[in-house]
């Protein structure tokens, strides 16, 4: 898979652990930003990697801030875009089973690079289930206008 990659200052580290993590999984990174830890704002990168999603560009996204919230607001207002800030595999899994979410957002405040590794390999992972969650998302969907 293809996967859109952004983050701001606070994030700029694990993101780069994350590259790596993509690599070694055999997926191809491309990364919208930041290129630095210097400081700069998160809705620049996230809609950025946002926009690659959306259009197809590229498969997924991973988006990260130092809390995560941020970034995946910022994400969240491209249209086309579910970007479910997640916290621990659980959440990671369960976004994409139950909300066929197509980015994730991290905190690198709170999130280490190990936890950080299994949430990505589970985020790509894991398959949509389909069926009642279906319905639900396209109600998300249809709220965009």
């Amino acid at each position: 898979m293809k996967i859109a990659l952004g983050c701001d200052h606070g994030g700029y580290e694990l993101k780069q652990h994350v590259i790596k993590v993509l690599e070694r999984l055999g997926h191809e990174a491309e990364d919208f930003g930041c290129l630095s830890r210097e400081s700069c704002d998160y809705p620049d990168f996230g809609a950025a990697a946002a926009r690659a999603v959306a259009e197809g560009k590229c498969d997924r996204g991973i988006v990260i801030c130092t809390t995560g919230i941020g970034i995946s607001i910022a994400a969240n207002k491209v249209k086309g875009i579910r970007c479910a800030h997640c916290a621990d595999c659980l959440q990671a899994e369960m976004t994409r089973r139950h909300n066929d979410a197509n980015m994730m957002a991290i905190g690198a405040g709170f999130t280490g690079p190990n936890m950080a590794e299994r949430m990505v390999e589970v985020f790509l992972s894991t398959e949509f289930e389909g069926g009642r969650h279906a319905r639900r998302v396209e109600k998300m969907m249809a709220l965009e206008g």
